[in-house]
């Protein structure tokens, strides 16, 4: 939250023209902590309520935070569709690896071996990985970054705003309450040191040297056109008929 709102206060953006749509989960109630307008909506739809506020009023810029279940699990239909589309919006997915809010249960971003309430033997299901479902469904602004580089999470949604089209920002986020206990990755500093330590910017000397790293950065940055642009096409185009 921090960071989204550094960068609207950087891009100069007025708070009336900014709309927050939430779904589910201990990341999602950061819609309830902005003063612009917001939506918190139901588990896994919050990508298809933003698409149909984006579409009646496509001039408002909108952002739309997410966890990793309610981006990938019961929204994950919405999510790659949202990709597909390429309607004009920021979608910020929250990793944390598990569900924070409803229990600790195991989420599709939690990966081999992590241990969790609904995998107290270790989970045997492989991870997606968010950058490459976004790309490959289609998005055309695709970046990661963690909750310990500060800056960099400024930055990047900076620049998912900037692009014309959908953008996908995934933010590496610590959750010492479940995933580090269970995993005994220690408390939130520590966590936090295991970003700093395990991930590296894309094309760096350090990424390089160790691919083993977790890559961040802005790996896909290109031009399409944009869903409600079409739309509006479509509807210029039926009434000339």
């Amino acid at each position: 939250m921090n960071g989204l709102l550094h960068a609207v206060n950087e891009l100069g953006l007025n708070q009336c023209s900014l709309c927050m749509v939430s779904g589910i989960g201990c990341s999602s109630r950061i819609s309830g902590y902005v003063d612009f307008h917001s939506m918190h909506t139901l588990h896994g739809r919050a990508l298809a309520f933003a698409t149909g506020l984006k579409l009646t009023r496509p001039e408002l810029n909108v952002f739309v935070p997410m966890g990793d279940g309610d981006a990938t699990a019961i929204g994950g239909n919405h999510f790659i569709h949202a990709c597909r589309r390429n309607i004009d919006m920021v979608a910020i997915v929250m990793n944390n690896r598990i569900y924070g809010m409803t229990g600790g249960q195991y989420s599709p971003l939690s990966g081999r071996g992590i241990v969790a309430t609904t995998a107290p033997y270790s989970n045997i299901d492989r991870a997606f990985n968010t950058v490459n479902l976004a790309i490959g469904a289609g998005a055309t602004f695709v970046a990661r970054t963690t909750a310990f580089h500060v800056k960099e999470i400024s930055q990047l949604i900076k620049k998912a705003y900037q692009h014309k089209g959908f953008s996908v920002v995934e933010v590496l986020s610590q959750c010492p309450t479940y995933f580090g206990r269970k995993n005994k990755l220690g408390g939130a500093v520590e966590m936090l040191q295991w970003y700093r330590d395990n991930t590296a910017p894309l094309g760096s000397k350090k990424l390089e040297e160790n691919p083993q790293l977790i890559p961040r950065g802005v790996f896909v940055d290109k031009e399409a056109p944009e869903y409600c642009d079409e739309y509006a096409n479509i509807i210029k185009r039926a009434n000339k008929e």
